[in-house]
């Protein structure tokens, strides 16, 4: 059966990956809205925006009017709300973006959708769902033992990661009190192809690439759990389709890495895609002032998803890994653009 999705930032890292699968590999139709800030980008939809299939809005989700004709126009089946501010680093430089898009952009969609979803009826109401794509940070640090669960209490840390923590409990909210038919999951550190250049691995790659500092920050001992980011589209798309109502879904890579063991493995594929005259890559490696409350480490327990739902990801880490260094050496187009305008590789989120 062909569905009607309607996706937010969908211009964005993570949600052009879930268009570019969503138009590729099904007949579903899809509606993008996405505000273009500089995180989104147009050139990371073009596989997709050739389809009669695919849609693109140029809009705010905090815009009430818009979202509300958009909603009626497109009549979705399922909204995957992925637009957010998502960097630390920005959020501890200029918060106010994120309490505007994470906490009211997300109140005023979820308004805009629970106004459009009292006007369905019959299999149309039984259908619908309203996915929310959201964050492991917001379970804040672990110790050097243990996994985020569903139930694990929330306790964030920045002040990206706390907006994010108030978007999860409107979107719980919405359900519990109005009835909305909510999904939520909380994923582990993406990275992959068309990743915005102010990220670890990116960052690293294109940093290297142009003989640039690969700046590590404190002693380099953070750990994340690294998740492929067409992996995590992949789980998107089950949880918005056969996920149960109400429930939480943990995504995560099961690949926990130091960064800078991630950035030695960036180094060491590059010493063998693209050798440098100048000697090993690892020499660009420069230690740097943490970040303001750094978070130790990351873990997710992916169980409940796997076991209920019958998603693992395909890639380890060796594999994505190598794929996006590809990525980033075959496409200088993409990132040189982002480079010579948006985001030159400075340093964001020293506070």
């Amino acid at each position: 059966m062909s569905l009607k999705f309607l996706v937010t930032g969908g211009a964005g890292f993570i949600g052009s990956a879930v268009v570019r699968k969503l138009i590729g590999e099904t007949q579903h139709r899809v509606c993008v809205v996405d505000k273009l800030t500089y995180a989104g980008n147009m050139a990371s939809l073009a596989s997709a925006s050739t389809s009669e299939r695919f849609r693109f809005e140029h809009a705010d989700i905090g815009d009430m009017n818009r979202m509300r004709g958009i909603l009626t126009d497109v009549a979705p089946d399922i909204v995957m709300h992925l637009a957010a501010e998502s960097h630390v680093d920005r959020s501890i430089d200029g918060p106010t973006a994120f309490i505007d898009t994470n906490v009211v952009g997300t109140f005023t969609l979820l308004q805009e959708t629970l106004r459009h979803f009292r006007t369905l009826d019959g299999g149309q109401r039984e259908a619908f769902r309203f996915h929310h794509i959201s964050t492991d940070e917001v379970f804040g640090s672990l110790g050097s033992e243990g996994f985020f669960q569903e139930e694990t209490p929330y306790r964030p840390s920045s002040p990206y990661s706390a907006t994010k923590a108030a978007s999860d409990h409107l979107v719980r909210a919405w359900h519990h009190t109005y009835g909305l038919p909510t999904l939520v999951t909380n994923c582990s550190n993406n990275y992959g192809p068309y990743h915005f250049p102010e990220k670890l691995i990116p960052l690293m790659i294109i940093n290297a690439i142009e003989g640039r500092p690969l700046p590590v920050y404190g002693n380099g001992l953070n750990v994340r759990d690294w998740l492929f980011v067409d992996d995590h589209a992949d789980a998107l798309l089950t949880v918005a389709q056969t996920g149960v109502v109400g429930e939480t879904y943990n995504i995560g890579g099961h690949n926990e890495m130091a960064n800078i063991d991630v950035v030695k493995g960036i180094c060491a594929l590059l010493d063998e895609l693209r050798p440098d005259v100048a000697g090993p890559h690892e020499r660009l490696i420069s230690y740097v002032t943490d970040r303001p409350g750094h978070d130790a480490r990351y873990a997710i327990d992916a169980t409940k998803i796997q076991r209920e739902l019958g998603w693992a990801p395909r890639q380890t880490f060796e594999t994505g890994l190598r794929e996006t260094v590809r990525w980033y050496l075959d496409n200088p187009k993409w990132w040189g653009d982002i480079r010579s305008g948006v985001y030159r590789g400075e340093r964001l989120g020293a506070a």
